[in-house]
């Protein structure tokens, strides 16, 4: 059992009473451990551990219905972009109503791509840093958006209407001058794609989406935010006076999202509290258990039920989803 009796009182209290009937999480990993070498083990801080080395559909759904038992749940997920996976593995067992991705490097041929898309029913790719960083020999910093999918990715991915869940690469995240340059170009490029912009574009504190774009994103109908690990209501507030309130999507970026902690700022960066022992980004553990934290997930509806503007909640936790993860025609 992932709840106890705090948890209960916050999804009794607070949380069911303003959560709607139907809710999508945009942004949930999910993998087993046949996608991996028989030999691979996550690093032992790693929060893959927390859940037995794999995080599989059939343990989501029994999460989420202790998390929300009131709620009917359906997700868009991806496997765990890790450079051991195989790419050509897609997570088993969706329902209708969910929406599963493909993984993939700027290595993977585009036929490839269409090829593992089309014989898993998928709605879209999730690329991630690492596989261009392996890829063209760089390191993490000196990776760029232009490089995390090809040219001839992304000319499929238009023809087909497909979605993209991108987590922007280097250290100034939404604030970077080459970040925003190259965002713009995709959606001006690429208009029949559906770029969904991760964590909203990784401004997890002020000082990060004070210094972005996110308003000149207004005009491309194709541009989203996910809100993946996001629990900062300023964030959130500031994100939702500046763009639209349609086009952006609740994710939490379980099961990461299901660890007991919460974000934080800190004289303009941000690091994670967490109530166990794991490795998330920047961590804080609390060793002594001197705070009683709830999860990372709960922290997170709570933040967007507090700043999602009037009107505007269905449509975040799950009627905004309904739109990006689709294919064209559909």
């Amino acid at each position: 059992m992932l709840t106890n009796d705090n948890d209960r009182r916050i999804y009794e209290e607070e949380l069911s009473p303003r959560l709607p009937q139907k809710l999508f999480d945009a942004h949930v990993h999910i993998w087993s451990k046949a996608d991996y070498p028989a030999d691979f083990r996550f690093p032992d801080k790693n929060c893959a551990n927390r859940f037995g080395g794999e995080f599989t559909l059939s343990m989501w759904r029994d999460i989420m219905a202790e998390l929300l038992p009131q709620q009917e749940c359906h997700l868009n997920c991806f496997g765990m972009p890790n450079n051991a996976a195989d790419r050509s593995k897609t997570p088993d067992g969706a329902l209708p109503g969910d929406s599963i991705n493909v993984l993939i490097s700027p290595a993977d041929a585009a036929e490839l791509v269409e090829e593992r898309i089309d014989r898993a029913g998928a709605v879209g790719v999730k690329p991630y840093w690492n596989y261009a960083a392996a890829f063209y020999g760089k390191t993490s910093n000196e990776v760029e958006i232009n490089d995390m999918l090809t040219p001839q990715q992304l000319a499929m991915l238009d023809r087909k209407g497909l979605a993209v869940t991108l987590h922007i690469p280097r250290s100034g995240r939404f604030a970077d001058k080459v970040n925003q340059r190259q965002m713009l170009e995709l959606c001006e490029k690429y208009p029949n794609v559906r770029f969904v912009f991760a964590h909203i574009g990784r401004a997890y504190f002020m000082k990060n989406i004070y210094q972005s774009n996110i308003d000149d994103f207004v005009k491309y109908p194709n541009a989203y935010f996910d809100t993946a690990m996001l629990n900062h209501e300023g964030v959130l507030k500031y994100t939702f006076d500046h763009f639209p309130a349609e086009r952006i999507v609740f994710g939490s970026d379980a099961p990461i999202a299901f660890l007991r902690g919460k974000s934080v700022e800190i004289n303009d960066q941000y690091a994670y509290l967490m109530g166990e022992d794991y490795a998330v980004g920047t961590s804080i553990v609390d060793t002594k258990n001197a705070v009683n934290f709830t999860t990372f997930f709960y922290e997170q509806l709570r933040a967007i039920l507090n700043t999602t503007p009037k009107g505007h909640v269905s449509d975040v936790l799950f009627n905004n989803a309904q739109r990006v993860f689709r294919k064209l025609g559909a």
